[in-house]
């Protein structure tokens, strides 16, 4: 089932989470351990984040180096293929550009298809770690925006080979990224906003955000994306604080803002597990506004705490 037909058919805030594949040689019952706790809460969906690939040099025994390409956990489609056989619920696979030429994300999106998986969330994707900005593969997608025309392409049975015949349509319903606090590489919140306008123009049918910790910009960008005919659902992206080195790696890493009255809590606090509390309070007060102005899914970024996330939905169901 699609994510947009979820949402238009709900009576009220659905639940859905993100998680990640367990890393290579950790083996598919780490992922179900992972599930187990937040399964009771009858998700409508979840999604299955994906990491580019990494370029490492070995060193030969000649004294020469080889580069040699490194993927630290498996690809979506299985991992996909696996939840939606154990616990009968639909999955979004991310889909990005990095890593990948056209003709693999083609044949990568054919897989999903076979699969019986109807959702996709396309991406442009992070920089590999060796690089300061975003380099496509050769042959490959520079921009989100390209990715998400190939996936409306096969949606229309329009194939990299154009001489195929009698092609079968695809079915995805797609979905986008969208920041409340600008993406860091826009040069402004309204151009930002017009990329991702553009995007909804080309057939996105719904935009899930970047994590954010206050939700007035939640509301703001909804407000900054309705004034500019927008009008597909935003699904705010929720994840918990739970360890005292955040309060300075996430604006790092994902560029965005900590709340005056959240960080002075987080100062104050001795221990991981205070943080945790703090963390855990913080995101069921965001939950149960977010609920009240009436979004349309609560999205979970679980990424290694379940528990944190079963403790805060419990509450709210």
């Amino acid at each position: 089932m699609k994510v947009i037909d979820h949402i238009n058919g709900a009576k009220g805030t659905l639940i859905s989470f993100e998680i990640l594949p367990p890393l290579k040689g950790k083996g598919i019952q780490s992922l179900y351990k992972h599930l187990d706790p937040l399964m009771e809460f009858k998700p409508s969906f979840i999604n299955v984040t994906y990491h580019r690939s990494e370029h490492v040099f070995k060193k030969n025994a000649d004294g020469s180096f080889q580069k040699v390409v490194v993927r630290k956990r498996p690809g979506t489609e299985s991992i996909c293929a696996a939840i939606m056989n154990k616990y009968s619920v639909d999955t979004v696979p991310h889909l990005i550009c990095g890593g990948f030429n056209i003709n693999e994300t083609e044949d990568a999106l054919i897989n999903l298809h076979y699969l019986g998986i109807d959702n996709v969330l396309v991406l442009r994707g992070d920089a590999a770690k060796n690089e300061s900005t975003f380099e496509p593969e050769h042959g490959g997608h520079k921009y989100a925006s390209d990715l998400l025309k190939q996936v409306v392409n096969l949606n229309a049975g329009i194939y990299l080979e154009e001489d195929l015949k009698n092609s079968s349509n695809t079915k995805f319903c797609i979905g986008v990224a969208g920041y409340p606090e600008k993406h860091f590489e826009a040069p402004n919140m309204d151009s930002d906003l017009q990329y991702l306008k553009h995007k909804v123009d080309m057939g996105a049918d719904y935009i899930v955000t970047q994590m954010f910790f206050d939700n007035e910009k939640y509301y703001a960008f909804v407000k900054a994306c309705r004034d500019i005919g927008i009008t597909v659902p935003i699904i705010p992206g929720l994840k918990p604080i739970y360890s005292i080195k955040q309060l300075t790696m996430l604006p790092k890493v994902f560029h965005i803002d900590l709340p005056t009255a959240l960080s002075n809590e987080i100062l104050k606090c001795k221990t991981d597990a205070d943080v945790e509390k703090v963390g855990t309070e913080w995101l069921l007060q965001q939950s149960k506004e977010l609920k009240k102005f009436g979004v349309p899914v609560l999205h979970y970024y679980t990424l290694g705490r379940p528990n944190i996330i079963a403790d805060v939905v419990k509450e709210l169901v």
